[in-house]
């Protein structure tokens, strides 16, 4: 199926590429989260109607982006958890618990935008987690896991 890229979608195309893409992941995907639509004539030639406006609207999202990335930039979160004698958490730290944290810290992060390659922490200790703020925007952010009191 032939689409055209709404913004810029990572491994596949920036705004208004036209591009071939696997039935599902269009119509499961990419046109529901508005990222595409199909390339018909007629939405073809509506997009190059809309492309400043649409082009503009990237920017300020990339913008925005930048600027909490910036303040989240070196940013380290203390997250207190249960813990035994040995450091090994009863549980362990999420994505959505770091977004709670983040939460507090006065930045709205999904907890889809954090991303933890070695899964969810199940030590105390220091950590460094990425979250993706923007496809252009990709921050570490510092976590520090220390045992609860009580």
């Amino acid at each position: 199926m032939q689409v055209i890229l709404l913004e810029k979608v990572v491994n596949l195309g920036g705004l208004g590429d036209v591009v071939k893409v696997k039935e599902g992941y269009a119509r499961n995907y990419l046109i529901p989260q508005g990222k595409a639509r199909r390339a018909t004539e007629a939405a073809i030639k509506e997009f190059e109607a809309r492309r400043a406006e649409l082009e503009k609207a990237q920017s300020e999202k990339l913008a925005a982006a930048q600027a909490v990335g910036e303040k989240l930039n070196g940013l380290v979160l203390t997250i207190p958890a249960k813990a035994g004698v040995d450091g090994r958490l009863f549980g362990s730290v999420t994505n959505f618990d770091i977004a709670e944290a983040l939460g507090k810290q006065g930045f709205q992060v999904a907890k889809g935008q954090i991303r933890m390659p070695q899964g969810p922490l199940k030590m105390v200790g220091e950590h460094k987690v990425s979250v993706a703020l923007h496809t252009d925007v990709v921050v570490e952010v510092g976590v520090t896991v220390v045992p609860e009191q009580g």
